[in-house]
Parts: structure tokens; sequence; C-alpha cells
């Protein structure tokens, strides 16, 4: 007999006697509190150790990367912790939807291995109300995701970045960097699309100024070079907008030189990646590019992904535990090999569509959603047919 089966709930499952029908509907009312707490204190053990056990190897990948600048670059060793400090936060957030599915297929697969499953399904329990405490677990998980993708990872990732540009720019001086945003120190925000930096080329251009006169200017060019101190600008538009962000005057020009203030170390050091981004900041370069008529679908996938990716241990867990209802018979082996098919499926479906949105084949929201879509899909399906 299994530690469930000795349980209150096993001896009301195999059949024990009632008193009556009031102790009956006060024992079904505590019944349901101790299905949940049984579930959840199933799954909270093995997400703990595939959080730590995960975050342990992707931590030490990214330390065998920074051996070169340990060894090669003579960099202190505090500045490599620094870095491994700073590239946590983002590392964590990358582990837990993984976690949770592990977790949810190795508890869910030791329990049908058991036959608890059985026993809760005699005690007459449908298999969607034994996935609803999973289900919590998934949706506060994608929650405190969310929360650290829009202020702790972009902050961190940004100090991490700046921190490894600094080491770079000791040895050399600092390059301009491709589908990258940036601000000088005058308060002018920049994005270039294509960078060569052998022929310090430019291609796609734009400079946002907000402090030229009372209203903002946006000024886009098809190509440029750039030099010390400046940068010059060709075959390009200069927009004045209004109060409202309106244009209200447009002026072509075939050349401009763009002068640039400040060292190149506080200049470069305001570079950002989308992963250094919040979401709301993200949509906020992207409705500049919009008002300037620049087409940045790659930059919209991403503005939508950073909404539809922490979904994903709701996702991993819709799926993953019909599929162990159906066939966990094979216990932990099984909830390891499932894992990993649901994940590379789920990843590689993702990969597929954003490069699909950012080269204009689908619509960009689509691209973010449809492996939510699709595998949610897929969960619902699987808990209807098997109710």
């Amino acid at each position: 007999m299994n530690r469930f089966q000795r349980g209150a709930f096993g001896r009301e499952a195999l059949g024990d006697s009632s008193p009556g029908p009031a102790r009956r509907r006060q024992d079904n009312g505590s019944l349901l509190t101790i299905l949940d707490g049984y579930v959840i204190k199933e799954v909270l053990s093995p997400f703990g150790l595939c959080v730590g056990g995960f975050t342990i190897i992707l931590l030490s990948g990214y330390l065998f990367e920074l051996m070169d600048l340990l060894l090669v670059k003579k960099v202190p060793a505090s500045t490599v912790l620094r870095l491994l400090g700073y590239k946590l936060p983002s590392i964590v957030v990358l582990t837990l939807p993984l976690a949770v599915l592990f977790a949810t297929l190795l508890a869910l697969g030791r329990l049908a291995k058991d036959n608890e499953i059985t026993i809760m399904r005699m005690a007459g329990f449908s298999l969607f109300r034994i996935a609803v405490p999973l289900l919590a677990i998934g949706a506060a998980v994608s929650g405190i995701t969310y929360w650290a993708n829009e202020r702790v990872v972009p902050e961190m990732n940004h100090l991490e970045a700046n921190l490894v540009r600094r080491i770079v720019f000791e040895d050399s001086p600092p390059s301009i960097e491709e589908q990258v945003f940036f601000r000088d120190p005058e308060g002018r925000f920049f994005y270039i699309e294509r960078v060569d930096s052998q022929r310090r080329q430019l291609r796609n251009i734009l400079v946002y100024d907000v402090k030229h006169g009372p209203y903002p200017r946006l000024i886009t060019a098809a190509a440029g070079e750039y030099g010390e101190g400046k940068w010059c600008l060709r075959d390009g538009i200069v927009q004045e907008l209004d109060e409202k962000g309106i244009v209200e005057n447009q002026v072509r020009f075939q050349y401009m030189e763009l002068p640039l203030a400040g060292k190149p170390e506080r200049f470069f050091g305001g570079q950002k990646t989308t992963s250094e981004m919040s979401r709301k900041e993200l949509g906020e370069h992207i409705q500049l590019f919009q008002q300037s008529g620049l087409q940045v679908d790659d930059f919209v996938v991403d503005y939508h992904l950073k909404l539809a990716l922490p979904f994903a241990s709701l996702i991993f867990v819709l799926v993953g535990a019909p599929l162990c209802f159906a066939f966990g018979r094979g216990g932990k082996m099984f909830g390891v090999v499932i894992s990993l098919v649901i994940m590379f499926l789920y990843y590689v479906v993702t990969s597929v569509a954003r490069s699909m949105g950012a080269n204009g084949l689908i619509p960009p929201i689509l691209a973010a959603w449809l492996s939510n879509v699709l595998f949610a899909g897929l969960g619902i399906g699987l808990l209807v047919k098997n109710p």
C-alpha cells in the first residue's frame, strides 16, 4: 500500500464507511484541500532541484566562456564573479519553465506508476481537477517570470553587457554594434540596422533628438559613415514633430554631418539590445520607428515575445499533465523523455515562427504567440478527450 492509500483520502477511495451524508459532505470539502496539498508537495521538491540543477549547468557554461577573460585578458576574478552575478537572473528565468515541466512530469509519473492517480479517479476526481494545482503553479511561475523579465533581467543584462564592453574598450576603441539602441550624452537616441566595421559604413540609421527645439526631431538616413567625433549621413529625411507626435515639417537631404559629443565610453556604454530592455522600453522605441516609416518587424516580434514567452510554464503544464495521465506508467524515465520532446518542439516552433515574423511572412503578434496557441490547443484537446 502506497503513501496516498494510507492517508485519509486513500481510506475514503478504498471504500471505508462513512457515518452519514453530512459527514461525507464535510470530508469532501477537506479532501479537496488534501488533494491539492498532496499534488503540490509532490511537485515542489523536484521543481526546486530542477531549478538549482539547470541553473548550475547553464552558469557553468557561461563561466567556461568567461575563462578567456580571466586567463588571456587577465581580468580580475572579482570582475568575473560580477559578470556571473549579473548573468544569474536571466539564467534563473530561463530555467523556471523547464523546471516546471520536468517537475510536473516527474511527479505525475511517480503518482501514475504507484497507481495513486487511479485511486484519485476512483474517488471521483477528473483529470482536469487533479491538474488544477499544477496549472496554478504554472500560472504563478509564469507571473514571476514576466515580472522578472520586466524589472530585474533587463537591468542586469545591461550591467553585464556594459562591463564586457568596458573590458573590450581597454584593448581597442569602442565599435558600433548593429541592431542595437543607444543614447549619446546629449540625450539623442540612435539605431543602426547594419554596420560595416571595416569600412566604417552604416545602413538604415535612425536618430531621435528630444532636445532639438520645443519638440522632438527624427532623422533617418539610408546610409552613412562614422569617424572621429561625427557621423556623415547620406540620402535622408529630417522630420519635425509637434506636441502630439505628428510630423509638421519634413525636409530631405543628400548629405548631413552629425557631430557627436562626449567620451566614446559614455556614448557606447548606452547601447542596448532588446534583451537589455523591458517590454515598455522596447515598445517606446518601436513607436519611434513607426513614426519614421522604418520596418522593424523583428523588434515587434521581440516585443510580443516578452509577454508570450513567460507563459511557457503554464503551457508546459497544460501539455505535459494530460500526456502523463495517458502514458505516465513509465515512471520517471518517461517524464524525462517527454519533457525533452516537449521543450524541443516548443522552442523549435518558437524559433521558426520568430524568423517568419521578422521577415514579414506572418504578422509579428502571430509569430510570437503561435507556439503558445498550438501547444495550449493540444493540451486542452487532450484534457477534453480524457476527462
